[in-house]
């Protein structure tokens, strides 16, 4: 194990050191110079808290961390779960019994690395997080300035994650645990397992050499039902204009060609009771209503397996060569089922007068007469396998000297077959309220007494026809090669202490397949291709084809308890015999794009010392990315590839770094920082290729268009910092920090309108959206948090603490505004998206010699979370209501070595709620879901 020599260590003590302990000095060198000791694991909630505490007060930067509260045990389910107790930290996203975004002071752009090292998925930048098992981890570092000898990416921050090595222990160490783990929307018990075995030993003449060995698995079913009030687009009244039927839907231009209202507008259509639009030329009443009412049932399977090895040599006591590979796996196995209907009037206007929102013109209840609908089900086979293997060697070259060197490669890939098919109807009426409670709305169908199937029964097979069959399939890949060389020179003098520089080069590819089909079927109903499968040899008698869903939103709606899909896996079992029926074949994947990207970064640091008590770093950091791109689009037999030498792009960047730390008195210190940052554009976002799709619903004047932009320039970021922690006592702080992020060339859709003749013959207006560097934000805030656990309580008490967090956020973004041509027709100030207000975390610990639970309550304010695609209607945006989880974790340990452990995550069950524009809430509310609740107990054995 590499360790320095006296005189190094003090010069690290001395440089390092941001407080002034009253402690001796070997002691204070030790807990500086975390390479010189053996880690020692502290068991315990307040043991990882103040390990965590320790390393936020030792940093140079503004950091939290979290540690395992023991070998093999995280507190959570996954790391973004442990991460939402993080100050400054929000999460989003619980779906598919996981939450799965995170993003640091509200921005999501935040980088990810394992022990220091890049990691990404696929032909992405980043990672997810939640594919990461919380088992494998011993601790996870949130920085959220950066030093110049870091990785330049992220604007929100970067994210480190730290796994085991063998030379963090003593000696033989194995850890063996279990989890099952319940989720109540599937009812279903979920294996969670992981195993650690790690020991190090002593050769004569060849040094010291550890080997550690970390795997695990786990499965997740889940199910997530959700249901939705669509988008919103003008109505005429009872009194419409000349030619059209009362109650219909208002057209975007009228019989001359001329616009009425434009789709996608941010603020969206006034909603004052009496307002006009223009139809050939008269002013016109309009209602504000939605064109559709429609809800999913997602579940599925999801299997991630994972493991890590790690090798350790030091020859000597001054070299240390560590060799490590990772492996994450990932398999999805999911199943969407997903009803629909239009609410619009196709029955001339014969319906009851529409309920209208007091003081508006919006519609929160109506009829609609022969609406047309459709079931859809879908089933998606994803699988992705990510490999990083490393080297690197750890050289103190002289007493002042160590040089560190590093290789790595990794490879990931990402595959999916994804299999369709609608069930299609039109119905003989409906009543619909779009919010009929607190955001949910409600919605019953009509039986025709003059038939003898019931239409108001959405699982009846005979209410249906075979619809569109979508043949779909993709991936992509990534690799990487990258060396990194650091050398750091100790001086130890009055000002200068240490100087640290070195580079990091980078080779890295990224790929794109695709494959798309589909095909509609005449005139047959489900019953019929029921029997076609049957005939063609389809599994079964071919009533497999159809998926039932039961306690669809387990009651909590005023909307029909069950209905039928399609049965996505039966389609992919059955593909070849149902593409026969629908006259398909099938068909390979086709790569789409391929980019080479050639980095390199050169850095130099400098520690100083301006007092005795102000210290700090200052930094400046150079990259240079060079990108050769490749794009081809299939078509038929047409194969249309795009020129590389027209699709290149070179970025050089100088980005510099300040950091200053004030040691005010032995337990309150100060921090201030200056640093820039930037993001490089998504792959999949340069992509030029351009893709279109015909309307899908009935009624649509608009078709769709989405590509990239091979243009696109990196978002910069300009970051000021500043923090004060008070270490108050054992175990006990308080810390506070202002911040602010100035954000040049934001990414966000530009579209325009583009005239093209359809895939099914019929010339048409398309919107076509693709990503643009048109817009700059700013973001500032405020974080507080605290640790707390008091002294001299009663005997009963003791043991008892207090984590807290608390962020303040003022975000603001200049969102342009496009007219038909695709030119920015003005700007609109709104919220970054994300980035919610404010949010905050409590977390109640009770600590015992035997056992210690925790209680976490997490709260988060509303926040805009995108735009709606720029064909549908007004206002534009999405915002998700306040979000808030409560999670709750207990451990006992029956002996020193064996521990049994209990926890439950999202307790409350709340629904969770989105809608249109800012305020609007109850107007014109949007999405309503309901996630899993989990309960788990699990044991884990030690020695």
């Amino acid at each position: 194990m590499l360790k320095r020599t006296h005189i190094a260590s003090a010069i690290v003590m001395a440089i390092t050191s941001q407080f002034a302990y009253a402690q001796e000095e070997q002691t204070q060198a030790q807990k500086v110079d975390a390479d010189a000791i053996e880690v020692i694991q502290v068991s315990g909630i307040r043991g990882s808290l103040n390990k965590a505490l320790d390393e936020k007060r030792a940093s140079v930067q503004i950091v939290d961390a979290i540690v395992a509260e023991d070998i093999g045990k995280f507190p959570d389910n996954n790391v973004v779960e442990a991460l939402q107790r993080v100050t400054g930290v929000q999460t989003t996203g619980r779906g598919a019994g996981e939450v799965s975004q995170v993003s640091i002071r509200g921005l999501t752009d935040v980088h990810t690395t394992i022990n220091g090292r890049n990691i990404f998925t696929g032909s992405g930048r980043d990672v997810s997080l939640q594919d990461i098992p919380a088992s494998l981890l011993s601790g996870v570092t949130v920085y959220k300035t950066r030093s110049a000898d870091q990785v330049e990416r992220g604007i929100a921050g970067s994210i480190d994650i730290k796994t085991n090595r063998p030379f963090n222990f003593d000696g033989k160490k194995v850890v063996l645990a279990a989890r099952g783990i319940y989720s109540d929307q599937p009812d279903k018990i979920d294996p969670n397992i992981s195993a650690l075995l790690s020991n190090r030993w002593e050769v004569d003449g060849a040094g010291e050499f550890g080997a550690l060995f970390n795997i695990s698995y786990a499965e997740t079913h889940y199910r997530d039902d959700t249901i939705t009030a669509g988008a919103a687009f003008p109505f005429f009244t009872d009194k419409p204009a000349t030619g059209y039927s009362p109650y219909s839907r208002v057209p975007n231009n009228d019989s001359q060609g001329n616009l009425i209202w434009q789709a996608g507008l941010e603020g969206g259509l006034p909603t004052a009771p009496g307002s006009t639009l223009n139809v050939d030329g008269v002013p016109t009443e309009y209602l504000i209503a939605r064109d559709a009412i429609f809800g999913t049932s997602f579940s599925g399977i999801r299997k991630r397996p994972a493991a890590s090895l790690s090798l350790q040599w030091a020859p000597i006591d001054t070299l240390e060569i560590t060799a490590e590979g990772f492996y994450t796996g990932y398999e999805n196995d999911s199943q969407n089922a997903m009803w629909f209907s239009n609410t619009f009037e196709n029955g001339n206007g014969n319906i009851e007068t529409p309920t209208i929102f007091d003081g508006t013109n919006v519609i929160k209840e109506k009829q609609a007469i022969r609406a047309g609908g459709f079931q859809s089900g879908d089933s998606s086979a994803e699988k992705t396998d990510s490999y990083l293997y490393a080297l690197s060697s750890k050289w103190q070259a002289s007493d002042y000297l160590t040089i560190n060197t590093e290789v790595v490669y990794q490879e990931s890939e990402f595959e999916t077959d994804f299999f369709a098919m609608r069930f299609d109807r039109v119905a003989t009426g409906l009543d619909v309220d779009f919010n009929d409670n607190d955001g949910m709305p409600g919605i019953a169908f009509w039986d025709d007494p003059n038939t003898a199937v019931n239409e108001a029964d959405m699982a009846a097979i005979d209410n249906w026809n075979a619809g569109t069959l979508y043949d779909n399939g993709g991936g992509n890949r990534g690799d990487s090669l990258s060396f990194t060389f650091d050398a750091e020179y100790l001086f130890g003098g009055t000002y200068l202490d240490k100087i640290k520089f070195g580079g990091r080069y980078e080779s890295r590819t990224a790929e794109e397949f695709t494959r798309t089909q589909d095909s509609g079927i005449a005139n047959t109903s489900l019953a019929q291709l029921i029997e076609l499968l049957a005939d063609n040899g389809a599994s079964g008698d071919g009533s497999g084809v159809v998926y039932k869903v039961e306690d669809y939103l387990d009651g909590r709606a005023d909307v029909f308890d069950s209905f039928i899909s399609a049965d996505g896996g039966y389609l992919l079992d059955n593909a070849n015999v149902i593409r026969g029926i629908y006259g398909l074949e099938g068909e390979d994947k086709y790569k789409t794009f391929d980019i080479d990207e050639t980095s390199y970064a050169l850095y130099t640091t400098a520690n100083f010392f301006l007092t005795e008590n102000i210290s700090g770093e200052i930094g400046v950091r150079y990259v240079s990315y060079e990108q050769d791109m490749s794009f081809t689009a299939e078509t038929g037999t047409n194969t249309n590839i795009f020129d590389s030498s027209s699709a290149n792009a070179d970025v050089s960047k100088v980005l510099p770094s300040l950091m200053l730390n004030w040691n005010i008195t032995d337990e309150l210190v100060g921090r201030i920082a200056y640093t820039e940052t930037l993001r490089m554009p998504n792959f999949a976002d340069l992509n030029a290729l351009q893709y279109w799709t015909d309307p899908l619903t009935e009624g649509a004047i608009y078709g769709e268009g989405t590509g990239g932009n091979p243009e696109l320039k990196p978002t910069e970021s300009k970051n000021y910092d500043l923090s004060l922690e008070w270490y108050f006592a054992d175990s006990s702080s308080i810390y506070a920090a202002y911040f602010k992020r100035e954000i040049e060339g934001l990414v966000v859709p530009g579209r325009k309108t583009v005239v093209r003749e359809g895939n099914d013959g019929v010339t048409r207006p398309y919107v076509l959206s693709a990503p643009v560097n048109a817009s700059n934000g700013e973001l500032s805030g405020f974080e507080l948090g605290a640790v707390y656990f008091p002294d001299n309580l009663p005997d009963m008490l003791n043991g008892l603490g207090l984590q807290a967090s608390f962020t303040l956020l003022d975000s603001s973004q200049y969102t342009p505004d496009f007219d038909e041509a695709g030119n920015i027709s003005g700007y609109i100030d709104s919220n970054m998206a994300g980035v919610s207000d404010e949010s905050y975390s409590i977390v109640g610990i009770y600590e015992r010699e035997s056992f210690d639970m925790r209680l976490s309550y997490v709260w988060r304010s509303e926040f805009y979370t995108g735009n709606e695609a720029a064909i549908f209607a007004n206002p534009l945006q999405f915002w998700s209501r306040p979000e808030q989880s409560l999670d709750f974790q207990f451990s006992y340990d029956v002996t020193d070595d064996f521990v049994v452990t209990f926890d439950a995550t999202n307790i409350l069950d709340d629904v969770y709620q989105s809608y249109y524009g800012k305020g609007n809430d109850n107007l014109f509310n949007f999405s309503n879901g309901i996630y899993s609740r989990t309960f788990a107990l699990g044991a884990r054995y030690s020695f």
